[in-house]
């Protein structure tokens, strides 16, 4: 805690150290879910696992309803959400982030290009001629969340700007990873739902051209319009991306404005103060204080104001449960047989070998032609540290396995791989920058 002229203040924290403390905490969860999925699943109580999952869930009245299983209520409904605050960041990275400046975004940008091309190439030279040629999509993803717990566990080895690096490089693999579902991952179009969905989606535009600030109005054809994505067979998910680049950004009032009317109301505040007069009785003090939220959500763009009061929500909620739905893996029969399966090597050497070379040529590259410079501060160790922790593909690619992979059993080679990557990679990267260099300056 700061002193500032005598008096002790509070550090104030920054939107992006909330971030990866929702990342870091939300990681530790993914940990635990996917370990209580792993123990149920090869658990005597093993049958029960899939039994919960295939529970179906009706919501709705009579011919206005949807019946799924909670397995897919998991990962077609909440899954929206986790796409729609990707969608609110990305968005917001566009704007004012590290993607918003063409010179600074060009390194992260390419190194997640060569960090999705690789692994898809690799996967396919596995895999090309065979049953599993579909699952090209799946060592292309990394796991932010898993992938900044990682860094946050490294302490002073993980300097900020390594981590800005690395959030830079996984929204970019978010877009990616968005666009490969929607067009090679969904199924057969239905083109009526789709063109009612397009009429929804034009309507949610011309809100935000009105300058529509309640999200009320934006949730309940947000919601419209995942059923109508739903019933179009373009896979769900996407209507939450879509959604969120219709949400306001702009605020109402510039900061200025905002700090000279929150001085006059604070001096007005205490003017209005009677002693022993608690402020619950003070009509003028409730006035003010009313006043003061309307010059915040004023100030305060809708964008913001949703990623900040969903990703809580997401980190805590919906990924854990998300894991726990779908890393229950038996490994009584399915490790053996995953040793030679190609699906298992394909999405392993994808993601392991795949995400480290392609992340940390094409950042190379880019610097090597002059479109970019290395960011400020970091050595080439570190990105190379960074490029096999990207090689965390979890939830995502567990997602993407799922769309991929009607067959069970190919279905569970796929899982084994991803968790088999993900855990190499976390381990071989975090020993790559617990042993590199810090400078006086990363670690201040």
């Amino acid at each position: 805690m700061a002193i500032i002229n005598g008096r002790r203040v509070r550090p104030i924290v920054t939107n992006f150290q909330r971030f990866l403390r929702a990342e870091y905490a939300g990681g530790i969860l993914l940990l635990i879910a996917t370990s209580i999925a792993l123990v149920w699943a090869n658990s005597p109580y093993r049958d029960s696992y899939a039994s919960v999952w295939a529970t179906k869930l009706t919501v709705g009245i009579g011919e206005f309803s949807l019946s799924k299983s909670l397995f897919l209520w998991i990962n077609d409904g909440l899954m929206a959400v986790f796409f729609f605050v990707v969608g609110l960041e990305i968005k917001r990275e566009i704007l004012v982030g590290e993607l918003s400046n063409p010179r600074k975004a060009i390194f992260p940008i390419v190194a997640a290009l060569g960090g999705m091309l690789f692994p898809a190439l690799l996967y396919f030279a596995v895999n090309g001629q065979g049953a599993g040629a579909h699952g090209w999509g799946v060592p292309m993803a990394t796991d932010i969340a898993f992938a900044l717990g990682i860094l946050s566990l490294l302490g002073r080895r993980a300097p900020l700007s390594l981590k800005i690096f690395l959030t830079a490089v996984a929204i970019v693999d978010d877009i990616g990873a968005v666009l490969v579902i929607a067009i090679f991952y969904s199924g057969a179009v239905a083109w009526n739902y789709l063109l009612l969905g397009l009429l929804v989606l034009l309507a949610l535009f011309a809100m935000n051209r009105l300058q529509v600030r309640n999200p009320v109005p934006y949730m309940v054809l947000g919601l419209v319009l995942w059923v109508l994505i739903l019933q179009s067979g373009v896979h769900a998910t996407i209507a939450g991306v879509l959604l969120a680049m219709t949400i306001p950004a702009a605020q109402r009032i510039d900061g200025q404005r905002f700090v000279n009317r929150i001085r006059e109301l604070l001096v007005g505040f205490e003017e209005a103060g009677e002693k022993g007069v608690e402020i619950i009785a003070n009509r003028q003090q409730k006035s003010i204080l009313t006043s003061m939220e309307h010059n915040v959500e004023l100030v305060r763009a809708p964008l913001l104001r949703l990623e900040h009061g969903l990703h809580p929500y997401v980190s805590y909620g919906i990924m854990p449960l998300f894991a726990l739905a779908n890393a229950g893996i038996y490994l009584g029969e399915g490790l053996g047989a995953a040793l030679t399966s190609p699906i298992a090597i394909g999405i392993f050497v994808g993601l392991v070998l795949g995400k480290q070379v392609g992340v940390t040529l094409f950042g190379w590259l880019t610097t090597r032609f002059g479109w970019a410079q290395l960011p400020d501060g970091l050595s080439w160790r570190q990105i190379y540290g960074v490029a096999w922790l990207a090689g965390i593909g979890f939830t995502m690619a567990l997602f993407v396995a799922d769309l991929a992979f009607t067959n069970e059993e190919h279905l569970l080679m796929a899982k084994v791989g991803i968790l088999g990557a993900s855990v190499f990679s976390a381990l071989v990267g975090s020993v790559i920058l617990l042993t590199s260099r810090v400078t006086a300056e990363e670690s201040a």
